[in-house]
Order: C-alpha cells, then sequence, then structure tokens
C-alpha cells in the first residue's frame, strides 16, 4: 500500500500569539503553519520566531505536520528566519513568492547550512505569475522540496483578477500547478478562503478543490478544519467501491477483461482505488 500523509487541513496560525500557538495543539488539523510573516508585525517578528521555533522542536502538537512560514527572500528577517527555522527542525519550512528553481536551490544549501535536519523539508508558496510560469521547473529543482501551496489572494492581485465563486479566473493557473506537481510527485495544497462566515462558499470551494486534484485546503480560521477534513477524505461510498474494485481485479486475474459494477477494471482504476484506501487508512489512524 502507498504511503500516504494526510494534509487535508493546513491551519495558518500567527507565532506572534502564545495563545494562538496553544490552542493549536487540540485543533483537529492535519498540518500547522506556525506564521512569521503575514500575521506577525515587524516590530513582533523577533518574538514570534523564537515562539515558532520552541514551538516546533517541542513535540506538543502531536500527529500534527508542524510547519514554520518565513519571511521572504530579500525581507530583512528573511536568514535570520531561515536560520533558526532549520536548527528547530520543524517538518517543512514554508517560504513564501518562490519564483525559481534558482531560489529553490538558495533555500536549500541555506537550510543545510543552518544545520537543518534531514526530516525538515522545504515548502515553496506559488502566488506570482512568474512562478506560475516556471512551476514545473521550481518543482524539480531539489527532493529537499515536497509541497507547493498556493497563495491565492496574491496570485488574484497579480492577475488583476477578483475573487469569484467558481474561481474563473485562476483555474488556469491551479491546474498548471497541479501538473507540475503531479509531474514531480509532490504534493498540492490549495490557497485559503477568506470569508470565514461563508460555511457554505468554503465547503464548495473545498469540494472543488478535491475535485481539482489537489491534497487540502490551506485554512484560516480553526472553524474551517472539520469541512476541509471531511471534504478531502474519502467517503464512505468510495471506500467501499474502491475495496470492491481491488476484490474484482484480484479475482479476475487471468481472465482477460475484468468488470465492477457494470465496469470495465484496469490496472490505472486498481491504482486510484488503492490510493483512495492509503487515504483512507492514514486518516483513520490519526482518529
Amino acid at each position: 500500500m502507498v504511503e500516504f500523509t494526510p494534509l487535508r487541513s493546513v491551519l495558518y496560525m500567527p507565532s506572534s500569539n502564545e495563545r494562538a500557538l496553544e490552542k493549536a495543539k487540540t485543533i483537529a488539523c492535519d498540518g500547522l503553519i506556525l506564521d512569521l510573516e503575514d500575521a506577525v508585525a515587524p516590530d513582533a517578528k523577533p518574538a514570534a520566531r523564537d515562539a515558532a521555533c520552541a514551538a516546533a522542536a517541542s513535540g506538543d502538537y502531536g500527529r500534527r505536520t508542524v510547519t514554520i512560514r518565513v519571511n521572504g527572500i530579500g525581507t530583512q528577517w528573511h536568514d535570520a528566519d531561515i536560520a533558526a527555522a532549520s536548527k528547530a527542525g520543524p517538518a517543512a519550512i514554508v517560504v513564501p513568492k518562490v519564483n525559481s528553481a534558482a531560489e529553490v536551490r538558495q533555500l536549500v544549501a541555506a537550510m543545510e547550512a543552518a544545520g537543518a535536519p534531514e526530516h525538515t523539508k522545504l515548502w515553496a508558496m506559488i502566488e506570482t505569475p512568474i512562478a506560475i510560469l516556471s512551476c514545473l521547473e521550481i518543482a524539480r529543482a531539489s527532493d529537499r522540496l515536497t509541497a507547493f501551496v498556493l497563495g491565492t489572494n496574491d496570485l488574484v492581485k497579480e492577475l488583476y483578477a477578483e475573487h469569484v465563486p467558481g474561481r474563473a479566473p485562476v483555474l488556469p493557473s491551479l491546474h498548471t500547478v497541479l501538473l507540475a506537481g503531479r509531474a514531480a510527485g509532490i504534493a498540492v495544497i490549495d490557497g485559503v478562503y477568506n470569508n470565514v462566515k461563508d460555511n457554505e462558499g468554503f465547503l464548495a470551494e473545498c469540494e472543488q478543490s478535491r475535485h481539482l486534484g489537489f491534497d487540502g485546503k490551506t485554512l484560516v480560521h480553526p472553524g474551517q478544519v472539520e469541512g476541509a477534513n471531511t471534504a478531502f477524505a474519502p467517503s464512505e461510498a468510495a471506500v467501499e467501491e474502491a475495496r470492491g474494485l481491488i476484490q474484482a481485479w484480484e479475482d479476475g486475474k487471468g481472465a482477460g477483461v475484468v468488470t465492477h459494477n457494470g465496469k470495465m477494471v484496469e490496472n490505472l482504476h486498481v491504482e486510484s482505488a488503492q490510493r483512495t484506501l492509503a487515504i483512507h487508512e492514514a486518516v483513520s489512524a490519526l482518529t
């Protein structure tokens, strides 16, 4: 069975907020992004850096994938952020506005120079037109890069587009990043949904995101976690269908044509069913 690490719900938490970091230990999200960038005021960034690194190194967050988002390349805080985060050893360091393969190699070199352990990976945020156009090169730039995180707010801004239901203005970009991520074999996590009071709109966007092929969604509020966890986990019907299809394939070996529920079964269908079960088993193991 294929190993699978659930990233259905990846919640941004401001590292300058001690209560938020404590609360994050009880939230049922698959991943945390302890933020040093947008959610932290300039004068609070050094203290937030210390708090995020202490949290990531603490081991107090259980099975959650704990990452740290540093400030971007070229900012006055970036070098110190990378050095400190590398020493703290989170599951990954999340870097905003990664625009080229050369920047990936630069980031990996900085992580290694700072002593980042092998388990600390790089997650690249894709949120500019040049990054979209370069995303396959970015995805293949280093084995240490294991995920793309969409920055859809910045992308909409850079395109002079608008936020609309269905996200038609950015669908070509979303598809492009997904294609690159799948070609490189890395996870791809969708951007945030801004209106935390619009649960219906949020759930609709989660469903669209799952249909497109994303592994999960980044979130801005704990209230969005349950919806994302449900949306990106296989339903009971999907799990039953996957099990039946695999069984039909096993039973029909050597028979020529294999069918399940009236549909022809090929190896590609079996691989999809195996992935469904891998996700289901990984999610089940969390509870």
